[in-house]
C-alpha cells in the first residue's frame, strides 16, 4: 500500500472541490477544514494535533489576501502544505556529531519496533557519508538478540563488538575504549528492548548514559502502531531524554498519525524513516517532501537521489553516448531494469511521482513480476542476440522463450518495446550531438 494512501486520497478530494469553486467564501473554507480534521483523525493523528493544526490553517486561509486571490483554492493548499511541514519539523534533523570521536549513538525502543536491524541500517547510511561504525551488543536479555546484529551486521559490513551477557553499561564501555583503539568514529549501541516500558529496562538505559558519553539517543518507534507510537516516544522521553526518533514500517499499512503526531507531541524530530526490508531501506526524514507526498505532490528529490545512488556519473555520460549513437542495445535495455532495481523497484518509486494519486497510481498496481519476466527473456538470449536483435527470427524466439519460460508472444512484445525506446531516444537527439526535448 502506497505510504498515506487513504489520508492522501481524502485531502485531494477535498481539494478538488474547492478548486470547481473558483472563489470561496469562508463558510466553504471552514466546511472544507472540518473535512481536514475528520480525515486526520482517521489517519491516527493526535486529537490535539489535529485540532490545533486545523487552528492554525483556517486562522491564514480565510485571511484577506487568501479571499481575494486570484486562485484562493491554490493558496489553501499551500498553507496546509506549509503546516503540514511545521508539524513535521521545520527541515531534516542531521544527527549530532561528537567533537571528540567516537560519537555515540545508543538505539532504544520496544521489542518488535525493529531496533536491531535499524542499527545495521544505520551503518549502512552511515558508512556511505564516509563514516567508520562500530555496532555494539547490549541486549542481554532477548534470547538470540546478540546473534542477530551479528549477523545484520555482517550485511552491513560492520564489525559488533559483544561481551555476551555482561553488564551492558561495562560492556558499552570497553565498547568505547576498542572504537578509539582501532580508529572507529561512530558507535552504535543495541540496547535492550521490553514490551512494554518499565522501571528496569529505564534504569539500565539510564545507567549506559551515565557511563558513556552519549551523543545521541535515537528511539526506533513501529509506525504502524499509530497513537501507541507517539505515546511511547512520549514515555522514553520523559524518562530518558531522546534526541531524535526513527520511524519504522513506513512502506507497510500505515495511516499515519505516527508521523503527523510525534513532532508535535514530544517536540522531538524525526530523524530517520524505515521504508523496506533491505538494509538499505533507511532514509533520512524530509518534512517538507513528506508534506509533499501527503498532498499528492510526489517527492521528486528524494527520486533524484535515489537514482544518483544508483548510477554513476560514468554510467550517465556512457548512456548519454549511446543516445547520441543511435546504439542502445537490449544489453542497456537490461542495465535499465537493474538500475530500477537498485532504487527499489518500480512500485517504491511510484508514490514519489507527482500527480500518482490523481492518477490512481498506486505500488500494488506495478506489475514487479512482468518486469522479472523482461529480465529473464533478454538473459536468455546470447551476447550477439542482445547487440543485434534484428537477427532474432521465429526459430531464436522460441528458443528464447524456452529458455526464459515466457512465451513467443512475450518475446515479440518486449522487442517492440526495445524499438520503442530507441524511437523514443532518437527524437531527443540534436544537430552536433546536443540533446534536445522532443517538443
Amino acid at each position: 500500500m502506497a505510504l498515506f494512501a487513504s489520508l492522501s486520497e481524502r485531502l485531494n478530494h477535498i481539494f478538488s472541490k474547492l478548486t470547481k469553486r473558483g472563489r470561496l467564501t469562508e463558510l466553504e473554507i471552514r466546511s472544507a477544514m472540518r473535512e481536514v480534521r475528520i480525515a486526520l483523525l482517521e489517519a491516527d493523528v493526535n486529537l490535539k494535533v489535529a485540532k490545533d493544526f486545523i487552528a492554525a490553517v483556517s486562522e491564514k486561509a480565510v485571511g484577506q489576501q487568501v479571499m481575494q486571490s486570484l486562485n484562493p483554492a491554490q493558496q489553501v493548499v499551500k498553507i496546509v502544505n506549509e503546516e503540514l511541514i511545521a508539524l513535521m519539523g521545520s527541515g531534516n534533523s542531521k544527527l549530532e556529531v561528537s567533537p571528540k570521536p567516537p560519537t555515540v549513538i545508543m538505539m532504544c525502543g520496544l521489542q518488535g519496533a525493529g531496533k536491531t536491524t535499524m542499527c545495521a541500517k544505520l551503518a549502512v547510511l552511515l558508512k556511505k557519508q564516509g563514516k567508520k561504525p562500530l555496532l555494539v551488543a547490549c541486549d542481554i536479555y532477548r534470547p538470540a538478540a546478540i546473534d542477530q546484529l551479528k549477523v545484520v551486521g555482517g550485511k552491513a559490513g560492520a564489525e559488533v563488538f559483544d561481551r555476551g551477557t555482561q553488564a551492558p553499561a561495562k560492556t558499552a564501555k570497553e565498547a568505547i575504549e576498542y572504537a578509539k583503539k582501532m580508529g572507529y568514529d561512530t558507535v552504535i549501541v543495541d540496547t535492550a528492548g521490553r514490551l512494554h516500558i518499565d522501571e528496569k529496562l529505564m534504569e539500565e538505559l539510564a545507567e549506559i548514559e551515565r557511563t558513556v558519553p552519549v551523543t545521541e539517543v535515537l528511539l526506533t518507534v513501529d509506525a504502524m502502531t499509530g497513537q501507541d507510537a507517539v505515546n511511547v516516544a512520549e514515555t522514553f522521553n520523559a524518562k530518558l531524554g531522546v534526541t531524535g526518533v526513527i520511524l519504522t514500517k513506513l512502506d507497510g499499512d500505515t495511516r499515519g498519525g505516527a508521523c503527523l503526531s510525534i513532532k508535535a507531541v514530544t517536540g522531538k524530530p524525526i530523524k530517520f524513516i524505515g521504508v523496506g526490508e533491505k538494509i538499505t531501506d533507511l532514509e533520512p526524514f524530509y518534512p517538507d517532501r513528506m508534506a509533499s507526498r501527503i498532498l499528492g505532490m510526489g517527492d521528486v528529490l528524494s527520486l533524484i537521489e535515489k537514482a544518483q545512488a544508483a548510477v554513476t556519473e560514468q554510467q550517465v555520460k556512457e548512456m548519454e553516448r549511446k543516445m547520441r549513437e543511435n546504439s542502445f542495445t537490449l544489453s542497456d535495455y537490461l542495465t535499465q531494469f537493474e538500475t530500477l532495481k537498485k532504487m527499489g523497484g518500480a512500485g517504491a518509486l511510484v508514490n514519489m511521482l507527482p500527480g500518482a494519486g490523481k492518477m490512481k497510481l498506486r505500488e500494488e498496481d506495478v506489475d514487479e513480476k512482468r518486469i522479472e519476466r523482461v529480465k529473464a527473456i533478454i538473459l536468455s538470449m546470447t551476447p550477439k542476440e542482445r547487440d543485434n536483435p534484428q537477427i532474432i527470427g521465429s526459430s531464436r524466439k522460441k528458443r528464447i522463450a524456452a529458455g526464459s519460460g515466457t512465451t513467443v508472444q512475450d518475446v515479440n512484445q518486449l522487442l517492440k518495446q526495445y524499438e520503442q525506446t530507441r524511437e523514443l531516444m532518437k527524437r531527443f537527439r540534436g544537430g552536433k550531438g546536443k540533446m534536445r526535448l522532443p517538443f
